[in-house]
């Protein structure tokens, strides 16, 4: 029988009541202030810990514990934070977004995998620490949000390599009851225990809270006695396991984080999926109306979709969760009974062709029929998306794909140096952090010192140099090397010496070795004898990728030759400590994916914070974000269908533009030492990157963009006891059943002989619309400058509305507008009908289209 455990402390009484209080919320984790008071108590212990706080306290010496009492200006300094944190959690008002009439709504934000902080491994990269991110911000901005996730007790692999540099994984267990978690209490002050069906079996999960500042995290855990011990593991690893364990685990998100929020008495009016992982939760929402709202299945269909909201972060095919019918079957057969739908209708709701039975069943596929918003995280993964699932809409052109791009950004106080926080403090203004996203307040970046800003940089490449070689040293001893071997972690790295830092997840598009393609010219780079340069590496690959972890194999060995050894660096074990220091101490951040693989990225935006000035193709955010002026591009955005082609070319490119524009500038001193240029650079980078590549930005247009539309439909629908959905849903099925009789009879272009740029044309069109109120049809006219092949050169949309005059008798409606020739040369034009309907979600306007 297993002890109950709980955990015991040390007497934290005379003015330190105040550290387990902050240690209570992640609020420390972003908070410069809070940070210094728990490394202060024991930095060796904050280090090992791997920066908990409440570890940190529990192995606190005696003799320690004693010294922090007697030390009056720590005391003084701990109550200054915790007064901080107090104000920071009992904020005067609430943010309002603007609004005339303030909006009550919660949104729920699903997601798999969140990066908070690194003592809570529950993420593998790049998307959880976007969730990560997404929930600070919208803890500072005050959006009423509740975070669902899953929490796992081993979470993601640690990486470690072999004496040849080959990757492997070990996943050691997270010590949880350690961790700033609450227990979620029943209505009978027990444990709140979730229950869901796994195929006829019962998978119980408890449910824990962390709090993310003003935001809670529900987090589902399946080891506890309830379960079975296969069940147990269903928690165990972040992406662990077969298909098998991922569609338990991505019910249990779904499905399961539904029932915490009924459970808890969370009524939200927006459900936010950040990727399809989360797509389930559709489903039981579907359930949830049609059981428990008496709703039918199309009304029920509408009343979810208004309410939900799909992030999509990957182009890569292999990226989105696709299960064969087998498990769909042993897992749903009997929940589609429940929704009224035969199982290949079911089927056909996660499929682009429903009807095509050799099609598996699609996470991301579900999440696009049955939300209102879909969004990619940059301007050219949008684009990307809408190739990817235009087969979603057969009916609409590719450019029409209701794949809208909400660009990601980073939480800057979460990764900026404190010697640069302070900086900020001194030169932007008080509160900065409050208002990243103020471009007025990044434009005085211009005003902080050369000096200042050059010093404060090098004490963090000295930081990034020192922990590297730290790290080295102790990855050569777990490797068993020669203390000869060992002994050159002493020497590698030169905290002068141009820095050039790559850290991120190794898979083939990414090209972590585009920049050894010709060993003998990098080894000329990085030797020179007056202008070197260094690479600081890091980064894992997934366990199953073997072309990922032959990259890291292929770097680890190459640091160990001549001239290499002392100046190339991989660190084991990517995680946000080791991203933090690479992203302060970086002087530039490279980034080399196959446009347009990257989604967006955001390592280069937490380095242009601190900084760093950043090298890319012309892939993801920096897509959007390079000038010609703030940082360099690789290429200028060309897409290649030989591979090794293009490797060769932005190899080349690479080289060019490391050995002609970034080491001249870099190494170009005046007397004082200082590069001015470069530090020109800087500031330039820091000002157009910061105010709009943040994460208050992002969460600032989801809310604006996503959450308040959705929740108003969502409200509007439900009104009456849903007396407008019901109306909605009456109305869509009479628009269907006449669409075919809807017919473009004729267009007019006025004057269209003595076009000229610079002026108006009329456009007149008229449209049978089969007795329906012109209101319930937009006609819209596509137009603009065509080529050769009658293809559009740029496409403008107007759109038409009614004609004032009485319609003819025969039904036919005129729509008129004017529109303005902005370009010479060859026109072209195309009508467009669609339906519309107030509360119609403009992911289903596609779905009914007539051209003309």
């Amino acid at each position: 029988m297993s002890p109950r455990k709980y955990v015991v402390v040390p007497p934290m009484e005379g003015g330190l009541e105040n550290l387990r209080k902050i240690a209570g919320n992640l609020w420390f984790s972003w908070n410069m202030e809070a940070v210094e008071l728990f490394d202060y108590l024991d930095e060796r212990l904050w280090t090992k810990t791997n920066h908990s706080p409440l570890q940190t306290m529990i192995q606190l010496s005696r003799q320690r514990l004693g010294e922090i009492r007697q030390d009056e200006g720590f005391l003084a300094h701990s109550e200054r934070v915790y007064r901080h944190f107090r104000a920071y959690m009992d904020p005067a008002g609430a943010y309002e977004y603007g609004l005339e009439q303030p909006l009550d709504f919660t949104t729920a934000y699903f997601s798999l995998e969140f990066g908070l902080t690194e003592s809570l491994p529950l993420y593998s990269g790049g998307l959880g620490v976007l969730a990560g991110d997404h929930l600070k911000s919208a803890s500072d901005l005050m959006v009423p949000l509740v975070g669902v996730g899953l929490l796992y007790q081993d979470g993601y692999f640690r990486q470690k390599l072999s004496a040849d540099g080959w990757q492997h994984e070990i996943y050691p267990r997270t010590e949880i009851d350690t961790l700033p978690l609450e227990r979620q209490q029943d209505a009978f002050g027990g444990q709140l225990l979730i229950a869901v069906d796994l195929a006829g079996e019962t998978l119980w999960s408890r449910v824990l809270k962390i709090n993310v500042g003003r935001v809670p995290l529900y987090l589902l855990d399946t080891d506890i006695p309830e379960n079975s011990a296969q069940l147990r593991n269903v928690t165990a690893k972040l992406y662990g396991g077969d298909a098998e364990m991922r569609i338990r685990q991505e019910i249990l998100l779904g499905i399961g984080g539904c029932k915490v929020l009924d459970s808890l008495g969370v009524k939200s009016a927006v459900y936010h999926l950040n990727e399809g992982h989360a797509a389930f939760a559709l489903l039981e929402r579907l359930r949830y109306f049609m059981e428990e709202q008496g709703l039918s299945l199309e009304e029920a269909r509408e009343m979810v979709t208004s309410q939900s909201i799909l992030t999509i972060h990957t182009p890569v095919p292999a990226g989105n969760d696709v299960f064969e019918r087998g498990l769909m079957e042993k897992y749903f057969g009997g929940f589609c009974k429940r929704l009224g739908l035969n199982f290949e209708d079911f089927l056909g709701m996660g499929r682009l062709r429903p009807s095509d039975a050799t099609e598996g069943f699609c996470l991301t596929v579900l999440g696009l029929k049955t939300t209102s918003q879909a969004n990619g995280v940059s301007v050219l993964h949008s684009r990307v998306a809408k190739d990817m699932w235009h087969e979603v809409w057969p009916q609409a052109e590719r450019r029409d794909i209701p794949i809208a791009h909400l660009t990601n950004g980073v939480h800057i106080p979460s990764y900026i140096s404190r010697d640069l926080h302070r900086l900020y403090d001194r030169y932007l203004e008080p509160g900065w952090t409050e208002d990243p996203d103020n471009e007025k307040i990044w434009q005085k970046a211009e005003k902080i010192p050369d000096t200042e800003l050059w010093r404060t940089h090098e004490r963090c490449r000295s930081r990034l140099v020192n922990f590297t070689r730290r790290r080295v040293a102790h990855q050569l001893k777990a490797r068993g090397a020669s203390p000869a071997e060992q002994e050159v972690a002493d020497h590698i790295l030169d905290p002068e010496t141009l820095t050039i830092c790559f850290g991120r997840r190794f898979a083939a598009y990414k090209r972590a070795t585009l920049l050894f393609r010709e060993p003998d010219r990098l080894a000329k780079l990085l030797d020179h004898p007056e202008r070197p340069a260094q690479l600081v590496f890091a980064g894992k690959a997934h366990p199953a990728d073997d072309t990922g972890k032959e990259m890291i194999k292929r770097i680890v060995q190459l640091a160990r030759e001549e001239p290499f050894r002392s100046r190339v660096a991989f660190i084991e074990d990517y995680d946000m400590n080791v991203c933090r220091y690479m992203v302060q101490g970086a002087d530039v951040w490279l980034n080399t994916p196959r446009r347009p693989m990257e989604a967006c990225g955001t390592s280069g935006m937490k380095a242009a914070a601190n900084g760093a000035l950043n090298l890319s193709t012309l892939d993801g955010w920096w897509d959007e974000g390079y000038r010609g002026d703030n940082g360099w591009a690789i290429g200028r955005g060309e897409e290649y269908d030989d591979f090794d082609y293009q490797d060769d070319i932005e190899s080349r490119a690479l080289y060019d533009i490391l050995e002609q524009s970034v080491k001249p500038l870099f190494y170009t001193r005046g007397v004082d030492d200082l590069p001015r240029e470069w530090l020109s650079l800087m500031k330039q980078s820091i000002r157009t990157i910061c105010p709009v590549f943040n994460s208050h930005r992002m969460v600032s247009e989801y809310v604006e963009d996503c959450y308040l539309p959705s929740a108003r439909s969502s409200l509007e629908l439900s009104a009456n006891d849903y007396a407008p959905l019901k109306e909605m849903v009456a109305w869509k099925k009479e628009i269907r059943r006449d669409w075919d009789k809807i017919i473009v009879r004729h267009v007019e272009i006025s004057d269209e002989v003595n076009a000229m740029k610079g002026k108006h044309v009329e456009v007149i069109v008229g449209v049978d619309t089969a007795g329906h109120s012109p209101d319930e049809i937009k006609v819209e006219l596509l137009h603009g400058p065509i080529d050769l092949w009658e293809n559009f050169k740029e496409c403008l949309v107007a759109q038409l509305t009614p004609a004032v005059q009485k319609p003819p008798a025969s039904g036919e409606v005129l729509f008129s507008g004017l529109i303005s020739l902005t370009y010479t040369g060859l026109y072209g034009y195309v009508v467009r009908v669609t339906p519309q309907h107030p509360n119609l979600a403009s992911s289903h306007r596609f779905e009914l289209v007539h051209t003309g």
